[in-house]
């Protein structure tokens, strides 16, 4: 088995940009991190290095070229369903390209491979501020309100929630006794649903308030 000279450059690159990718995911408490981006990115490396090197000049993608079937398995690994929509879809998308990385290293293309690396750490600080204004201009929120039962008595509420210029749909309504609870899907700017909460929490016909 032939290996390349630079092999030990390429390992110790493959662990920089994994460990560059891995700590971004890190930072932010992800389940893919530091420690799993960059076995992956090593991991990668060494597989299209090996398959180069047993399959020569004849087939030296037989290896290579299952790496990016096997790691889809790890990325579904850390995708899953949470309250508001499915979670992890970033973490597995950083998984699968840190494996193109590492095949970049192997493969001979090392500029390539970190120029992508620090256009991808940009390109997440850079949306993660974008996603940040948007999430602070348009959330939305789930809130329960239980209250003394009333003719009209949820209408009171959605009323309030146009006086604070937040966007509503009401998804549910329990009556039991004299006590009736709403529950709403509303969408709005921080800055409305944190007026609308302090009006709520300030409303002495409210019993519950869930937010």
């Amino acid at each position: 088995m032939n290996l390349p000279d630079n092999i030990i450059e390429k390992l110790l690159l493959a662990v920089l940009v994994g460990g560059l990718l891995g700590a971004e995911r890190e930072y932010r408490s992800k389940s893919a991190g530091f420690r799993t981006l960059t076995v992956i990115c090593i991991g990668a490396t060494l597989f299209t290095v090996f398959s180069m090197a047993i399959g020569g000049r004849a087939n030296p993608d037989r290896i290579a070229s299952n790496i990016a079937t096997g790691i889809g398995f790890v990325g579904a690994g850390v995708i899953f369903k949470g309250d508001f929509g499915v979670n992890g879809i970033t973490t597995a998308a950083m998984i699968w390209v840190t494996a193109a990385l590492g095949m970049g290293i192997g493969g001979g293309y090392e500029i390539v491979s970190a120029t992508a690396c620090v256009m991808i750490l940009l390109m997440l600080y850079i949306f993660s501020r974008f996603e940040g204004w948007i999430d602070r201009t348009n959330q939305t929120r789930i809130y329960k309100i239980v209250c003394e039962y009333q003719n009209e008595t949820l209408h009171r509420y959605e009323e309030c929630f146009e006086n604070h210029h937040l966007k509503f749909k009401r998804s549910r309504e329990i009556k039991t006794g004299n006590v009736i609870t709403g529950e709403w899907m509303v969408k709005g700017t921080e800055q409305n649903h944190n007026h609308f909460v302090h009006t709520m929490l300030n409303d002495p016909t409210v019993q519950s308030f869930e937010f």
